[in-house]
């Protein structure tokens, strides 16, 4: 488990599906994320048996938030693409539950992956891409450190429209772990 405050991250589990069709299968949720086609049980069985299959430090994490005596699972994080030799990764982050949006929840997910990345991961930079049309999200980003280095014009096609995908990011460097 990794923890921050109120917060901590874990391995998901098969009995988290349920959660991910919920979630991932919310056009609200995904209208931030890649994702367009409804998805099965099925579908999310089979994402699952190949998720483990990755490296550990690849596989998605679960994000949790301490309510009263119990975790309440909100959402999901990770690192993907990581290249050990320039010591580099890719972040995301879902929050699928969406009475926990707005609350900071996001910021605080992020900067403890930062301090994971950096402080566990020996990592060098670390980055994201998000669209031009998520503005909670690209606040939350900066609120954590990250800053906006490129834009891949027209590089995302939903709901009919061409968007630019903003590409951020967060060199240890300027981290202030």
């Amino acid at each position: 488990m990794i923890y921050y405050k109120n917060l901590r991250l874990r391995g998901i589990d098969r009995d988290d599906i349920p959660l991910f069709l919920g979630w991932f299968n919310d056009s609200e949720v995904i209208k931030g994320i890649s994702m367009y086609l409804p998805m099965s049980r099925a579908w999310e069985e089979q994402w699952f048996d190949e998720m483990l299959k990755r490296p550990k430090d690849e596989q998605p994490l679960m994000i949790e938030i301490k309510e009263q005596d119990s975790w309440v699972p909100i959402g999901t994080c990770g690192f993907f693409s990581i290249n050990w030799r320039i010591r580099s990764a890719e972040i995301g982050i879902t929050i699928g539950e969406k009475s926990y949006w707005n609350k900071g929840h996001g910021t605080n997910v992020m900067r403890l992956l930062l301090k994971h990345g950096f402080g566990t991961l020996n990592l060098n930079r670390i980055s994201l891409q998000v669209y031009e049309d998520n503005p909670r999200a690209i606040r939350a980003y900066e609120k954590a450190g990250f800053v906006q280095e490129g834009v891949l014009r027209h590089g995302a096609y939903s709901n009919g429209q061409y968007k630019d995908v903003i590409i951020m990011s967060v060199l240890r460097l300027e981290w202030k772990g």
